[in-house]
């Protein structure tokens, strides 16, 4: 975090190649803006062709992009943007991105402040703003069409929030792995066998990753380990409190506790072979499917922030600090600490993905998770994956050598 029309998306996606050789003399000869009748035929058959549901089989490639280098989903080549795509990605005006946490230099966030920083959405012709919010109150906002895009925690949280009407489509995934573990104050504890009777502070509620390594461990919830509910974010103070564990993000907490001095062991979902995901963004399945185009570019450009977050750690934690200071750091973050996080999370994302472009969505990584959570119980039963994804997307916005299709310049 495609729909019941699995197989024609997909069909349109392994197509996309031999159609954007087709149009790429056209590209040659035209200018950037052309407003060149193939080129408007082109486009009507990009969008109409981006509307349609993609694949959740499980047989779109990983790690495979579609498309040329030189040309990618009609409209947009090495050249520049065509002038009815940049006139459609006009007049769906104002795009609000809200963000998960802040501003902070996390993965689906960082990538979407540097897009915007460094003028990638205004290339795309897309008016873009971004908002500092936190993941599980953005939901109904890009159900209601408040807000546009937004970052979410693992596919399994958008799923959770798909429902009473509310459709959401999750368009790319850094994350491949699960972004949580478990912090235990006894550092002499050798096996999650061992928290059997433990006390485990929560803030909200465990995450699925946690229960289900739980889970694996022969510890059911809600029968073998007790919960209690946390204030604050703190993990110092947490740890200080009469609780046994304490979930956290590998990006966060742990860095928070070294620079304490403070003792623990970590147990990673990863390590215990845990499926999972996070830094997804997403829409609502009406926006998707009312602008095609703005979808895709706004993708494409935040996939390119990512190009360059990875490329310049720094600088792309600096332009998150600019963001989180001018908005009022109300949750006090700092450089040393936004540095901390993103190398962390860059290193699990490259975990995840350990060759091609990251950001594409798998399918089978998507129902290894949910499998394994509804098997611990995370989730009650497997709920309905169509239209929850679009594996074709993404991947379309890759040329064969692995970067996203940008105008040059």
């Amino acid at each position: 975090m495609h729909t019941t029309r699995h197989t024609t998306r997909h069909t349109t996606a392994r197509h996309r190649t031999a159609f954007a050789a087709t149009v790429a003399l056209v590209a040659l000869t035209a200018a950037a803006c052309s407003s060149d009748k193939k080129s408007d035929t082109a486009t009507t058959a990009a969008a109409a062709s981006t509307a349609v549901p993609a694949d959740t089989s499980g047989a779109q490639p990983t790690n495979a992009p579609t498309g040329d280098t030189s040309l990618g989903d009609t409209g947009v080549t090495a050249a520049g943007i065509s002038a009815e795509r940049c006139a459609a990605n006009k007049a769906v005006g104002k795009i609000t991105y809200l963000s998960s946490f802040d501003f902070a230099a996390a993965a689906s966030i960082v990538d979407v402040v540097v897009a915007k920083e460094k003028g990638y959405f205004d290339k795309m012709c897309l008016d873009v703003e971004l908002k500092p919010s936190f993941s599980t109150a953005n939901y109904s906002l890009v159900a209601s069409n408040q807000a546009q895009f937004s970052s979410a925690g693992s596919y399994t949280e958008i799923l959770n929030y798909s429902k009473d009407g509310a459709s959401f489509v999750a368009l790319a995934d850094y994350g491949k792995t699960p972004i949580e573990a478990l912090v235990v104050k006894d550092a002499a504890v050798k096996d999650l066998s061992e928290l059997k009777g433990a006390t485990i502070g929560v803030k909200g509620d465990i995450p699925p990753s946690i229960v289900a390594m739980l889970t694996s461990a022969g510890l059911v919830r809600g029968k073998d380990y007790k919960e209690v509910l946390l204030d604050g974010f703190d993990p110092v103070a947490q740890l200080s409190q009469d609780i046994d564990a304490l979930p956290v993000y590998k990006s966060n907490e742990p860095g928070q506790l070294d620079a304490a001095s403070v003792k623990y062991k970590m147990f990673d979902p990863t390590d215990l072979k845990i499926p999972g995901t996070f830094g997804l963004l997403y829409t609502s399945s009406d926006f998707a499917k009312a602008n095609p185009t703005a979808t895709e570019d706004f993708i494409r450009a935040a996939l390119h922030g990512m190009e360059d977050a990875i490329a310049d750690p720094a600088a792309a934690v600096k332009m998150s600090i600019k963001l989180i200071d001018a908005a009022g750091n109300q949750n006090f973050l700092s450089e040393q600490g936004e540095t901390y996080r993103w190398t962390q999370e860059l290193a699990e994302v490259k975990k995840g993905t350990p060759s091609g472009p990251v950001g594409l969505i798998d399918p089978a990584v998507l129902e290894a998770e949910v499998a394994a959570y509804v098997a611990a119980g995370s989730l009650k039963e497997k709920p309905n994956m169509d239209g929850t994804y679009d594996a074709a997307l993404a991947a379309s916005l890759f040329g064969s050598d692995g970067k996203v299709i940008w105008p040059a310049g």
